[in-house]
């Protein structure tokens, strides 16, 4: 086994929660690896403002991710970009994280490999999936400049999005399911407020249809159950994530909804396993609680691996 392989922790995600648990890592003199699919940042560089972010005034989720990264860094931590799920081994005191050929081990490892865009699965929808079905305001908003569109979903990140969407589209139709918001009133006074933005309520988005890019989507309206096509150029979904945790469902204790069951220092079922971010059960998903929950987790693993580096 290669020297350099051995770490006292790794972190597996880079997204907030990631970052910061390799920020705190680092900064308490421990070895630390992030193993991260992608771009580091997760879907907080996806994200078109950050506005709420304690302490930052307002600031894109790109350059609130980079900076995190480039923290990180400073402190010591190592960044290394995989292509394949890990596999996790718990025999003994190390824990063994192996990525394809490489073979790397730690004391202890956290768990932050957030979520991915839950999709609507009605007909058409992956066929027409980058052909004007979409899931990311920030990368594709700028492509519907001057189009009409809509936006599926009744929750902070859809409203949030839709007023973001605005600078781009000349009309945008809210879907919702419900005939009330799930969202903090703040974002729906926000988009009642827009002029560019319209709501549809008590409906659902039934299939999404067009000759290779979107044309229409099939609605259908709760309150009387009718059915009507719906013309526009690009749909936007967000309904939701669903957390990145199949590549540990054998291993540690999740729910029903594939969320990592974590105690109150954000340890897992298995010792010396943590786990952070939107992949743990919780009711609120934000950078800022994102962020918290690894500050707990990053204190509670270097303090046990510590605590076996001693024995």
């Amino acid at each position: 086994m290669e020297t350099d392989n051995r770490y006292d922790a790794i972190v597996i995600g880079g997204g907030p929660a990631g970052l910061t648990a390799g920020i705190y890592l680092s900064r308490a003199k421990l070895k630390t690896l992030i193993l991260n699919e992608g771009v580091a940042g997760g879907q907080l560089i996806l994200t078109h403002e950050i506005a709420n972010y304690p302490g930052v005034e307002s600031t894109s989720g790109y350059k609130l991710a980079s900076t995190m990264k480039k923290q990180a860094k400073s402190f010591g931590a190592e960044i290394k970009t995989i292509s394949v799920h890990p596999q996790i081994e718990t025999e003994g005191n190390l824990k063994k994280v192996v990525v394809g050929e490489q073979i790397y081990t730690a004391h202890t490892v956290i768990l932050t490999p957030g979520g991915s865009p839950r999709m609507l699965g009605v007909k058409g929808e992956k066929e027409l999936k980058g052909l004007g079905v979409s899931y990311c305001a920030t990368c594709d908003g700028e492509f519907f400049t001057g189009k009409e569109i809509i936006v599926v979903g009744g929750g902070n990140s859809a409203l949030e999005e839709a007023v973001s969407l605005s600078k781009y589209a000349s009309k945008i139709t809210v879907v919702h399911q419900f005939d009330h918001f799930q969202a903090f009133p703040a974002y729906v006074e926000e988009a009642r407020n827009n002029p560019k933005i319209n709501f549809v309520m008590e409906t659902l988005v039934e299939e999404f249809a067009g000759d290779g890019k979107l044309e229409k989507v099939l609605l259908h309206h709760l309150n009387d159950n009718s059915h009507e096509w719906f013309n526009t150029e690009g749909a936007f979904v967000f309904i939701g994530y669903v957390p990145n945790t199949a590549f540990v469902d054998k291993l540690i204790q999740l729910n029903d909804h594939q969320e990592i069951v974590v105690d109150a220092d954000m340890e897992t079922s298995i010792p010396g396993i943590f786990a952070a971010g939107d992949c743990i059960v919780k009711k609120y998903r934000q950078v800022t609680t994102a962020v918290g929950d690894a500050t707990v987790a990053a204190l509670a693993a270097a303090a046990k691996t510590w605590e076996l580096k001693k024995q």
